[in-house]
């Protein structure tokens, strides 16, 4: 049976769930978060989108067609009508009846479940009254304090220094930046870095902890850049395989 590569170096970093376990089961899914609850990662990461109905969902894609095959727009749907669908599982094959799209309230349980810290991704361009109601959901279910924001989308973040400003949170990262204008935006909002590894250098790892905050990396996916990583220090590795 398949199972997660293991980290083993003796620095090994906090280890990230991407997608839940999508290495072994459907990113996304209340399959994939239970795999990684079971399993000793410190979170589960997922991504959420707001739909028509109002309903937080577990959803990469703009549409379904990837995971699913049916081009549906989630944020122009209900959840009612998106729950329905049902997910390819890894092989390419329909036909289990678990693999649909949860809601954040079963992911954030889920975490709650298996004592995970939830690592939030924030697709919606989300408004401040957007993010009050997420927090005040998660508040509701006793895991505010065990959630980490992240967000390509700075907007996101700054929307949620209105409404709580000491809340954990990551600014996401990928191929080209400028550092200084990067180091200036973690200090102003108080934010660490989540950064594609391949863009990482050890000079701008020093720099961020130098200013006191955490550096996570995605995604990684092999031993090899996995023990790189380590060596240089970051806090968190985000993966869909290693643990």
């Amino acid at each position: 049976m398949a199972d997660t590569l293991k980290l083993q170096c003796a620095n090994k970093p906090l280890m990230v769930a991407h997608r839940g376990v999508s290495g072994l089961e459907k990113e996304n899914t209340n399959a994939a978060f239970i795999a990684a609850g079971n399993r000793s990662y410190f979170g589960i990461e997922t991504d959420v989108r707001l739909v028509k109905d109002g309903t937080y969902v577990c959803i990469h894609d703009a549409n379904t067609e990837r995971v699913a095959g049916d081009n549906v727009v989630a944020e122009d749907c209900s959840y009612e009508l998106l729950r329905k669908i049902r997910l390819f599982d890894r092989d390419g094959v329909k036909g289990r009846e678990d693999l649909c799209l949860p809601t954040m309230i079963d992911y954030i349980q889920t975490c709650k479940r298996y004592e995970k810290v939830a690592v939030l991704e924030l697709k919606s361009n989300f408004t401040v009254e957007n993010m009050a109601e997420m927090c005040n959901i998660i508040e509701s279910l006793g895991w505010l304090d065990h959630t980490i924001f992240i967000a390509f989308g700075f907007q996101n973040l700054v929307n949620l220094r209105e409404v709580r400003p000491q809340q954990a949170a990551q600014y996401l990262i990928s191929k080209e930046f400028d550092a200084d204008d990067l180091c200036a935006k973690l200090n102003e909002y108080n934010l660490d870095l989540d950064i594609y590894h391949g863009s990482l250098t050890k000079e701008l790892l020093d720099r961020v902890h130098a200013d006191g905050h955490k550096v996570n990396v995605w995604t990684v996916d092999t031993l090899e850049v996995a023990e790189k990583m380590a060596e240089y220090g970051v806090d968190f590795i985000t993966s869909n395989i290693l643990e």
